[in-house]
């Protein structure tokens, strides 16, 4: 965790003076922006097919994708139709770009594949509205689309949005960015149409009591390996081994608590930068296994070391997220 990082979350008297100039110039953009489109000085465009937003106010790791992943999979088990647009963040591509089996991370992002994998048809661009045309152009047929992130992305407009919240966590120190991890006041969440709490709800501010709370834990699933994913082992198939978890996502503490937590004693823990593209150098010599996450796996392909398995998670949700939004839609939308 870099310094800035550990002040969002242990704050520093001094850099809360140094950095409150900051934050007011980001708050001031953040909010005139918001209220422009709000007031209409800027127009949001409307696809032809319901828009459901599943993002968050803060930065950092707080569990959009394995949600996203959870959705596409129950609302395709209903018979809905659901395609997914992402920003692609890591990615090098300009134009909206479809997501395929061949595409790298390099290419369009490490959370793009995971979505992809999931069978629904994935976009990614920097404009998530000409990525919506793009998926929609392609894919005709659908009946709903997801966006991974883009809550702030005002633009494009929405039917629902969902925001995700870390439990533990919560909103960190409460300033927003560079002083806070926030990307938007605290007040944004009166204004989403549901709130994703992500494990233990420890550090979660005062909601009001009109908006829906669903709860959501990440279940860990058969660790596999990477250079061969039918061959799965057990936690306790690596007692006696050296471990070393290496993680390169927003919150790697989330997933190191998780190896723990399955009953694996680690020689080390180590953490890289989100979207940290790996290579053969950051393989521990010393280790017999080296766990990492699903994300990071699919950076990893390149790499296919014998050493490598991967412990992937899996949403569950309580109550049912899915069927709340095929009915808020149905209500919202007449369709």
């Amino acid at each position: 965790m870099s310094w800035i990082e550990s002040h969002w979350y242990r704050p520093r008297r001094a850099l809360i003076c140094l950095l409150t100039p900051l934050e007011w110039l980001f708050a001031g953009a953040s909010a005139w922006r918001r209220a422009a489109y709000r007031r209409g000085w800027l127009k949001a465009q409307r696809l032809p097919v319901p828009v459901v937003v599943v993002g968050n106010i803060n930065v950092g790791g707080v569990g959009k994708t394995p949600l996203v992943v959870e959705l596409i999979e129950t609302l395709t088990r209903r018979g809905i139709k659901v395609g997914v647009i992402s920003r692609g963040y890591g990615g090098n591509h300009c134009q909206a770009r479809e997501v395929t089996t061949a595409s790298s991370a390099q290419e369009v992002g490490d959370e793009p594949l995971l979505l992809a994998a999931a069978g629904a048809p994935v976009v990614v661009g920097r404009d998530r509205v000409a990525a919506g045309l793009a998926l929609l152009s392609w894919y005709p047929e659908l009946d709903l689309i997801l966006t991974d992130d883009g809550l702030q992305h005002y633009r494009l407009a929405r039917d629902l949005e969902i925001a995700v919240l870390d439990g533990e966590r919560g909103l960190g120190n409460g300033h927003l960015l560079p002083n806070g991890p926030l990307r938007e006041s605290a007040r944004r969440l009166r204004h989403v149409d549901a709130l994703v709490i992500n494990g233990p709800a420890l550090a979660v501010p005062p909601l009001p009591e009109y908006l829906p709370c669903f709860s959501m834990r990440l279940e860990p699933g058969p660790l596999y390996a990477l250079d061969c994913p039918e061959r799965t082992r057990a936690p306790e198939a690596f007692s006696g081994l050296r471990v070393v978890a290496m993680a390169g996502i927003g919150h790697p503490e989330r997933f190191f608590a998780t190896v723990r937590a399955e009953g694996i004693a680690l020689l080390r823990q180590q953490a890289f930068p989100d979207h940290h593209v790996f290579c053969s150098a950051d393989i521990p010599d010393d280790a017999d296994a080296v766990l990492v996450t699903a994300k990071d796996a699919v950076k990893m392909r390149q790499i296919n070391h014998a050493k490598l398995w991967v412990l992937p998670v899996r949403a569950r949700l309580a109550p049912d997220l899915a069927d709340w939004i095929l009915v808020r839609l149905k209500a919202k939308n007449g369709r």
